[in-house]
């Protein structure tokens, strides 16, 4: 378990057990680049359902709507992406021609987001999407594109038990987990999991019948020893049994995961997604080490920074719900005996500290840099205009997490940077196509 010293600098400009609440794109825009080791997320699925936690569970007033509808804003996100990253807009419409305006929306929302987490994530850096067949499809190819087809591990089944129930077709008993990590650098610790019952009962009958090196040799390549031993230690296996004295292992865990049930009940929160405990172990534990940084951008329930807690990681929450700041507060009392002090609320923007000494945004050399660029013509009327006519302007506003830098400025003539305001460009351009905003560009 981690130590308890609570301002330890986690990545260059948040402190370890941060809690952000608040929209996590903003959040994720000030962090500062390849400074995250382990990012694992479990986002919204497009389900089209509504989740609520139950009256008198921990988690109660826990909700969210798991439906998208295509707004403005989003048209506006995807023409940008047109301009700024092809391949991932082509899969957002691929997307949206197979699954309609709804996947169209979801994965525009996604994009952005997964961007923003390829580069804060260092480059030997893993990352884990935890999804439903209901997008994986969709989200592997815009995670291809973000990351590269390289970087791709595995695709992770984990498979649970429920209720059957009527249907045309078979019962959806899975969810997918999509491991993206660099193959010869990320770290990579060997997981395993406990012997079944079936094992240590094969385990029982080699130890009283005795050992030979042909039975050990076999055994090994199937078996971990290390977790046989540990329970002849714990009682688990009868206690006349002899420790074996063997230091191989067996291999790593398959990408197929039957053995983690779901949450249910009191065993959990009653946040109505929550997974648990052991899967978010098992993944920080395979592609991390101690004191590595863990990011989980939509954190829930605290799952994943109990998990890097318990496991000696350090980590950073981030959910648009308070919620979850007061569930990480109530689990690091109740389940890791830790004062729920330790957890640190933050509500801002994070101001990043990798960009070295940026000039004052609005600069004569940012301007006349910019005017270059665009050639005179304003992006929000495509009018042209003289240098001193122009506005440097920020294209994602300070309160939305933008910097001074200048790939995040353009000029806008004085008429559009008034309209604009402190918004983003993305809102000032919908405002255009929704009519609310007439005769700026150019023949209208």
């Amino acid at each position: 378990m981690a130590d308890d010293k609570v301002l330890e600098t986690a990545t260059g400009n948040i402190i370890n057990r941060t809690m952000f609440t608040g929209d996590n794109l903003f959040v994720l825009r000030g962090i500062d680049s390849d400074s995250v080791d382990l990012i694992y997320l479990d986002p919204p699925f497009n389900s089209k359902k509504a989740w609520s936690a139950p009256i008198g569970s921990k988690a109660a007033g826990a909700a969210f709507k798991d439906t998208w509808t295509l707004s403005d804003v989003d048209k506006v996100w995807c023409d940008e992406l047109y301009t700024g990253n092809r391949g991932l807009h082509d899969v957002i419409v691929g997307g949206a021609a197979a699954g309609g305006k709804s996947t169209m929306s979801y994965l525009i929302y996604m994009a952005p987001r997964l961007l923003e987490m390829r580069r804060v994530l260092k480059p030997v850096g893993s990352i884990y999407l935890h999804c439903d067949p209901t997008e994986s499809h969709s989200l592997k190819l815009m995670m291809d594109v973000i990351f590269g087809r390289d970087w791709f591990r595995n695709e992770i089944i984990w498979c649970y038990k429920r209720m059957p129930s009527r249907s045309s077709s078979y019962q959806r008993m899975h969810d997918v987990i999509l491991f993206y990590a660099p193959s010869k650098s990320a770290t990579w610790n060997n997981p395993t999991t406990d012997p079944s019952e079936n094992s240590l009962k094969t385990y029982e009958r080699a130890a009283k019948v005795g050992y030979n090196a042909n039975l050990k040799k076999k055994m090994a390549t199937v078996w971990d020893w290390g977790k046989y031993n540990r329970a002849v230690a714990e009682g688990r296996l009868p206690p006349d049994l002899k420790p074996v004295e063997f230091t191989g292992g067996r291999p790593p865990e398959r990408d197929w995961w039957p053995d983690l049930p779901l949450v249910k009940g009191k065993a959990g929160t009653g946040y109505p997604t929550e997974k648990p405990l052991k899967l978010l172990e098992r993944i920080i534990e395979a592609s991390s080490n101690p004191r590595d940084v863990v990011l989980d951008p939509f954190a829930g329930c605290a799952t994943a920074a109990i998990a890097s807690e318990k496991s000696g990681r350090w980590w950073i929450g981030i959910d648009i719900s308070k919620r979850a700041l007061e569930l990480a507060e109530l689990r690091m009392a109740k389940q890791l005996g830790l004062p729920s002090s330790l957890v640190i609320h933050r509500e801002d923007i994070p101001k990043r500290t990798d960009l070295g000494n940026i000039p004052k945004y609005n600069c004569p050399e940012n301007r006349d840099y910019l005017y270059g660029k665009q050639g005179g013509k304003c992006p929000g009327c495509d009018n042209w205009y003289h240098k001193k006519d122009f506005h440097v302007d920020h294209i994602v506003s300070r309160k939305h997490g933008g910097s001074d830098h200048i790939e995040n400025l353009h000029l806008l003539c004085g008429h559009c940077n008034s309209i604009k305001g402190s918004g983003t460009m993305s809102e000032f351009l919908a405002k255009q196509l929704q009519g609310e905003i007439t005769g700026l560009r150019a023949g209208m």
